[in-house]
């Protein structure tokens, strides 16, 4: 592929200086990019090359997904703390699902992140060879966590065979696209061989391992009860950190000691502002961590606990938790956010030498967020009252996203997917939900019946 120029009125590259540049772009070698800097550099140095430029637009690095579920329960599974929302919405929902509705939520779910500038996502689903057909199609990279249960009181879930197979034959596929990791969706739904082998796996696979972990104030309860610690140091204990790396949902729980054996063990972790606050789980010290040195990125987690997957949303939300918390107005700044949706989160996967900027050697992972638009009105680059960095994560929405390339390819041009029919996806995903909310009634009715359970 020859080399082309993408250009746009302002570009924030996102590579820790924290720079804007003005009437500037990009240039792109076989998906990865050669060049940043002016349009006049640009054309000079590469004269005759194919350019674009797209006037009123910021070009920017793609968001780093870095927590999330594909499903099609949202807005059915509402109002309950997350560990009797498990109970009596998730976890008999996969109980009933079936491979056909995990691969039509992904396609939904990683098409709708694509319009809204998502790139990177990080998902924890089951039957993940169809997670992994549709971001091969749709062009997105994915990261794949098996949702794992390895205990007899879990045995709803994938199991380690299913993600060993998926290590296998998926990694690197997609020209690099596909990632898988192993997966458990909490430490405690292995029993101690399923955690042993859990980290054997991820070890031999030289890849990441991921769990939900501190996510409630329970979670802490039941760490000392079954170990006598808290969960970072009970986690060390059992191994958990002795992989190549290790990632941490939510970690909304970690005292002054944890963050900072977390700090010392190279853990990283997903900040999920909008699901701790509708599951009423708790403010996550993310100032803290961030402090330690620890890579933190932020994730939308599932369509059902959050509704939606705009990641600018996340971001806004993440500032003002952060500011809340603090009750400091200065806290978690617009720049920091940034970060964490950006290069921090690429970080947090282990991919930071790959994703995350607009630098040269990098892949061509960005989005392009119109500026004629009352949310980015005023629109100061420059100067004092340089106001790019705050417009785009407090007034920014997903909609805003007109372009999204990944490797170099579109895959959404003036608003639009360009890899599927959305209608399509739309329409398969309504074609299915019937049949899950039926079977998942049945169960639960069933359930009731042999256990008083109520539904």
């Amino acid at each position: 592929m020859a080399v082309h120029i993408l250009t746009a009125d302002i570009v924030v590259p996102m590579t820790g200086n924290r720079e804007v540049l003005t009437d500037a772009g990009v240039a792109i070698d076989d998906g990865v990019i050669v060049a940043v800097g002016p349009t006049e550099t640009l054309a000079a140095e590469y004269p005759g090359a194919p350019s674009r430029h797209l006037p009123d637009h910021v070009l920017m690095p793609g968001l780093v997904n870095a927590h999330h579920h594909s499903g099609m329960l949202r807005g059915t599974a509402e109002a309950l703390p997350v560990w009797e929302w498990l109970r009596l919405h998730i976890d008999p929902m996969h109980r009933v699902l079936l491979p056909e509705d995990a691969e039509a939520a992904s396609w939904l779910c990683y098409a709708e992140g694509l319009l809204s500038g998502t790139t990177t996502v990080v998902d924890m689903w089951r039957y993940m060879d169809g997670s992994a057909r549709a971001a091969s199609a749709l062009g997105n990279r994915l990261v794949t966590v098996n949702y794992v249960g390895e205990h007899p009181d879990y045995d709803y879930f994938d199991t380690l065979d299913d993600n060993e197979r998926m290590l296998q034959e998926w990694s690197g596929a997609a020209d690099g696209r596909i990632m898988p990791w192993v997966g458990l969706e909490h430490p405690f739904y292995a029993d101690a061989e399923g955690q042993k082998r859990a980290i054997r796996l991820a070890q031999q696979y030289d890849t990441g391992l991921y769990t939900h972990c501190s996510e409630s104030e329970l979670d802490v309860t039941l760490f000392r009860e079954r170990t006598g610690k808290r969960p970072m140091h009970a986690l060390d204990s059992l191994g958990f950190f002795d992989v190549p790396r290790t990632m941490i949902a939510h970690a909304v729980w970690l005292d002054e000691a944890e963050i900072s054996l977390l700090a010392q063990r190279g853990g990283s972790v997903s900040h999920n502002p909008v699901s701790n606050m509708k599951l009423a789980s708790g403010f996550a010290p993310v100032s803290e961590m961030l402090g330690a040195g620890i890579a933190v990125g932020l994730g939308t987690d599932g369509e059902k606990e959050n509704n939606n997957l705009d990641m600018f949303e996340e971001m806004k939300v993440a500032s003002l938790m952060g500011k809340l918390r603090k009750m400091d107005a200065a806290a978690m700044d617009s720049w920091q956010v940034l970060e964490m949706a950006t290069w921090g989160g690429a970080r947090a996967i282990g991919q930071g030498d790959r994703l995350g900027s607009l630098e040269v050697g990098k892949q061509a992972d960005l989005i392009a967020v119109r500026t004629d638009t009352p949310r980015m009105t005023p629109l100061i680059p420059t100067g004092h009252y340089l106001n790019i960095h705050h417009n785009l994560v407090h007034a920014v929405r997903g909609g805003d996203v007109s372009l999204t390339m990944v490797a170099g390819k579109v895959l959404v041009d003036d608003g639009e997917l360009t890899t599927a029919s959305m209608p399509d996806l739309i329409a398969r995903v309504r074609e299915l939900v019937p049949g899950l909310f039926d079977r998942r009634s049945a169960y639960l009715q069933q359930a009731g019946e042999q256990t008083g359970l109520m539904t």
